[in-house]
């Protein structure tokens, strides 16, 4: 996935007075932190340089995930067009970008991020590129979302990881009053990560929300540790990117995991690719997530015919719908 141009282009402009090794430096403090999870009471982002960190080498993949998450959101409700956004922890602005990407007619938006620089820049890249009208406030988001307005689709990604376990019952129930329609969670596709997907989903389920994504029930998850459900999406790295990474290869994939959870249930669910598939000359095998609450492994062979080649250009993540008719 390659980042939109007017996007890339703002990222370019923020980052271009920036000396290289002061950027590497920052980029490894921030890729340090996130790595470990700290809940240390200081934000990944309470500087300057650790924002422009951010938008040289987390931006592409954060906004990488949030994209696919809202894809597979529209897939599973197409009819859902939102005119406002309340986005919460929301950094530079990244779900905003997304947003704006798949729904170009969104109204208004809400941002709030308890970052004064990552405030800062994230309205210097949106003005004039944006134009939605945008609302940019102050707080913590465990204890500031008292004042807030609903919005048809809430948002917060990669925020859970920075609070402290506690606080994730409260504020789980403090978005879920917020959405109007729906609300989606992005968090890393780490073990952790899921274990966090797993306890706002069930909560959710609990206070009447239909999951749309990227579970096709409400049934609790099949999977049992050490597996876990995660997501890869591919990155194109830029110049700037794999320099301030040290890195040679010129794409990365991030894993994420998500939720996106509705008052209004889903027209449809098919099952979805939750593996890699595993194919070979004359079959693949896909490893599902099942619309009846379980997971379970379907082999597609040549004999299928039609349907083997349908089964043979899907991918991890993609729904059977994708497949275009493949039976459930």
């Amino acid at each position: 996935m390659e980042l939109p141009a007017l996007l890339r282009q703002a990222v370019d402009r923020m980052l271009e007075k920036v000396p290289l090794p002061v950027l590497k430096q920052a980029a490894k403090t921030l890729s340090d932190r996130y790595r470990a999870e700290l809940r240390d009471g200081r934000l990944h982002m309470a500087e300057d340089l650790a924002v422009k960190a951010y938008l040289a080498t987390r931006l592409p993949a954060t906004y990488a995930a949030v994209r696919a998450s809202l894809d597979a959101l529209e897939e599973a409700r197409p009819e859902f067009t939102p005119r406002t956004l309340l986005d919460v922890g929301a950094g530079p602005g990244t779900v905003l970008w997304a947003t704006t990407d798949l729904w170009p007619d969104l109204r208004q938006a809400t941002l709030v991020e308890a970052s004064n620089p990552a405030r800062k820049v994230g309205e210097t890249m949106a003005a004039g590129a944006v134009t939605s009208e945008i609302t940019w406030l102050a707080g913590d988001i465990t204890i500031d979302l008292s004042d807030l307005k609903p919005a048809d689709l809430v948002t917060a990604a990669y925020v859970l990881d920075e609070i402290t376990p506690a606080s994730l019952p409260k504020l789980t129930d403090r978005l879920w009053q917020l959405t109007a329609d729906t609300l989606l969670i992005v968090e890393p596709g780490t073990p952790a990560g899921w274990q966090r997907i797993l306890a706002v989903r069930r909560q959710l389920i609990e206070a009447g929300a239909h999951v749309l994504a990227p579970c096709p029930h409400d049934a609790p998850c099949p999977l049992a540790q050490p597996d876990w459900c995660h997501f890869a999406r591919r990155v194109a790295r830029s110049r700037l990117h794999r320099l301030a990474k040290d890195a040679e290869v010129p794409w990365e994939d991030e894993k994420y995991i998500f939720v996106a959870a509705s008052r209004q249930p889903a027209p449809s669910r098919h099952a979805r690719v939750i593996a890699p598939p595993k194919s070979g000359s004359s079959k693949i095998l896909l490893k599902l997530c099942e619309e009846d609450g379980s997971a379970a492994e379907r082999l597609f062979t040549k004999r299928d015919g039609e349907l083997f080649k349908r089964a043979r250009r899907l991918d991890w993540g993609d729904t059977l719908s994708s497949g275009s008719g493949l039976p459930e």
